[in-house]
């Protein structure tokens, strides 16, 4: 299924041993204590190198965790491999010819989605409750919407980027996957939080999954905008419609509202991201140009022919769009879209030695998750349901800065709502 792509059998023992022994002491370290839990290869773990999906980089294990992974060990974590992700980043299938293309475990002919495509993968396969990834331009959302598990990608500077390859700067999340919200939350909890090392992680409020007391979803107002959320799928629109009305049963409120400039997102983080992704990799590029697939290196000199110019400008629109959703948030608690246009598509099997480059799905693939990265602002994936061939359907539920403990506790109230099927390919550990 190519989900781990790098295992220390030896590592491994030593944290269950240690676990097994605090537990025998009474010594638990709390609901983490030997959990299992990958950890995408994009985040340093000490001993284990970091590859970000490439053939060149990692020549030398990390030695020492980043903050994210670190904090999980310190939880009691048992930091089992390094997952599988889309070389550095830079596509949302999964499709890595490097390390080979991660599988569905819903449907191993069809696409994980990235570039966290081992993160979700190994969640819904059943390997691990929990995983860490990271999104910069839906990551953790499109994966977890294939995969048909719940993802976080929480408020900008929320989670520590201090470990993490520095892939993308000003739209670049490290977040948690996870079997249920249950799950996300305690893994949100405890990854979250001011870290030194990370100035942009410093002056936001202290995380908490406190919530006043409410009647359900009583009063909770969540914002559809019809032409947006209605540009996909068939199948897609109808489950997350099914979904939201439920919710409105549960005593949510839905709003219409209008979002103006949205084509803009598009653009906007195109520019953003592929040139900050280029620029990451200009130390690497005239050594190690022909040794990244050939989506990659496209991708990459698209980056590197764009100007300062563009980018700038990029960042001039990007200011209006946050504009526009903080407007929008004066009237709802949440923005609600599909996850994703279409549900996982199936690996082309001509795609496999080289990557695919594919605008029409990729643009499918991302049309709803880009405004969460451009504007810093939560943003959760949750099931949906299911399409006509069984495949996952995601609904992404988007909120203002901070307010991760309302998404989650939206979670909740969705996961009760909808009935999950067990994936294809699925082990229970705790048979």
């Amino acid at each position: 299924m190519r989900i781990i792509i790098s295992q220390n059998p030896d590592d491994l023992l030593q944290q269950a041993e240690a676990s097994t022994k605090r537990y025998r002491e009474g010594n638990s370290l709390g609901p983490l204590d030997g959990v299992p839990i990958a950890v995408k290869d994009e985040l340093n773990q000490a001993g284990y190198p970091t590859t970000v999906g490439t053939r060149f980089l990692g020549t030398n294990p990390a030695t020492e965790d980043a903050t994210a992974v670190h904090r999980l060990r310190q939880a009691g974590a048992l930091l089992f491999g390094k997952a599988n992700m889309h070389e550095i980043g830079i596509g949302v299938t999964g499709l890595n010819p490097h390390h080979g293309a991660a599988r569905n475990p819903c449907d191993p002919a069809r696409a994980t989605g990235g570039s966290s495509s081992g993160s979700a993968a190994a969640v819904a396969a059943g390997l691990c409750p929990i995983a860490v990834g990271a999104d910069g331009g839906g990551s953790i959302r499109i994966p977890a919407a294939f995969c048909g598990v719940p993802g976080l990608k929480a408020t900008f500077g929320r989670v520590s980027e201090h470990g993490v390859a520095p892939v993308c700067w000003s739209v670049a999340h490290a977040g948690p996957i996870a079997a249920s919200v249950r799950d996300l939350a305690l893994a949100y909890s405890a990854i979250a939080g001011a870290d030194p090392a990370d100035p942009l992680s410093l002056g936001a409020p202290t995380p908490s999954l406190y919530l006043p007391s409410t009647d359900g979803l009583k009063g909770v107002r969540l914002g559809v905008y019809s032409p947006w959320f209605e540009d996909a799928d068939e199948d897609v629109v109808k489950e997350c419609r099914k979904l939201l009305a439920q919710l409105e049963d549960q005593g949510a409120q839905l709003v219409e509202i209008s979002i103006p400039d949205l084509p803009l997102i598009r653009s906007v983080h195109l520019v953003t991201i592929v040139s900050e992704m280029a620029t990451a990799h200009d130390e690497y590029y005239r050594e190690h140009r022909k040794d990244y697939g050939l989506d990659t290196r496209l991708n990459l000199a698209l980056g590197r022919s764009l100007t300062s110019r563009d980018f700038v400008h990029a960042q001039r629109l990007r200011d209006q769009i946050r504009d526009h959703f903080d407007q929008a948030f004066l009237q709802v608690d949440a923005i609600v879209t599909p996850t994703t246009g279409i549900t996982a598509p199936v690996i082309p099997l001509d795609s496999l030695p080289h990557g695919e480059s594919d605008l029409e799905k990729t643009m499918a693939i991302m049309r709803f998750v880009q405004a969460a990265n451009l504007t810093g602002y939560p943003a959760i994936s949750l099931p949906a349901g299911y399409d006509h061939s069984g495949m996952p359907v995601g609904i992404q539920f988007m909120g203002r800065a901070h307010e991760e403990a309302l998404l989650l506790a939206i979670g909740a109230a969705a996961e009760s709502l909808v009935l999950r099927r067990k994936p294809a390919i699925h082990s229970r550990l705790l048979d």
